[in-house]
Order: C-alpha cells, then sequence, then structure tokens
C-alpha cells in the first residue's frame, strides 16, 4: 500500500483582527513565550521593535533575541495593555496604548506605566504585527486618558 505525504503545514492563522493579535502579543509577554511572541510579527525584513528607554532592533532575529534577553531577566512580563486608541483603514491599523505593568519587590507591588504603539497590517496569512513602539510613561501616577485633555491646542 503506497504512503502518503503529510499535508504540508498551513501557516497559523492568529486572528481575525488587529485586537486578536494584540491579545495574543500581551499574552505570550505574560507567559514568556517567544515562539508565540514571534509568530504575531509580520514577515518581514523591516519589522521595527523599540522597548521603553531605548533599544530599536530591526528584523526578525534582533527582535527575537532582544525579547529572549528580556525573557531570560525573570520570565514573562506582567503587563496589561489599557486605553486602547484604534485607527483602522484598509488593511492597515495603528493602536496606541498604555501598558500597565505591576512589579512585586521588597517594598511592594510597584506599577509602571508605558505608553506604545502597535502598527499592525493585513497580509495573506491575517493580521501581522509590524511595530512595536514603547516609551517610559509618567512614573509615580496613571497616565490620563486621552478624552482629558483637550483636542485643539492653541
Amino acid at each position: 500500500m503506497p504512503r502518503h505525504a503529510p499535508p504540508p503545514a498551513a501557516v497559523a492563522t492568529l486572528g481575525d483582527s488587529p485586537d486578536e493579535v494584540e491579545a495574543q502579543f500581551y499574552e505570550a509577554l505574560q507567559r514568556a513565550d517567544i515562539e508565540r511572541l514571534m509568530a504575531v510579527w509580520a514577515d518581514d525584513d523591516d519589522i521595527v521593535c523599540v522597548h521603553p528607554g531605548g533599544g530599536s532592533f530591526i528584523g526578525p532575529a534582533a527582535i527575537r533575541a532582544s525579547f529572549e534577553g528580556v525573557f531570560g531577566n525573570g520570565g514573562g512580563i506582567p503587563v496589561v495593555p489599557e486605553q486602547v486608541h484604534r485607527l483602522q483603514h484598509l488593511g492597515s491599523a495603528v493602536h496606541h496604548l498604555v501598558e500597565r505593568i505591576s512589579v512585586t519587590a521588597q517594598q511592594g507591588t510597584q506599577t509602571a506605566w508605558v505608553v506604545a504603539t502597535n502598527v499592525y497590517a493585513k497580509t495573506v496569512h491575517g493580521w501581522r504585527l509590524l511595530a512595536h513602539h514603547a516609551s517610559p510613561g509618567t512614573p509615580h501616577e496613571r497616565p490620563a486618558p486621552a478624552g482629558d485633555a483637550p483636542t485643539t491646542l492653541h
């Protein structure tokens, strides 16, 4: 009886929306799951990641190495995305948000705020992350939601 080759592995579809991909990105950060984290990124040599406080990484290998270093310093990142502002047009989306990171130290639980922008594109494999740029937020207090600030500057 002839043996049949197994079907080729299908490319994983991550989600039908940027929101679903973003949820998987943050879950991978929380669990220190480097494979899942890299799966949300677009298959492109020009993808970019900027970590809070510096460090710009371009391309999948550099981004992977940067997160392996982060995960090697204690595992996952206790990060929760909040205050997500979404812009979506055709095959692209930009999410501007605040990341809440809670860390337990000898002084108790400390909270850090990070301001982040995630850029997504719809590819033949579904929505994927093109860029993640994170900058330190206010160290001692939660940033005010964008709706609390005036929208017109004079």
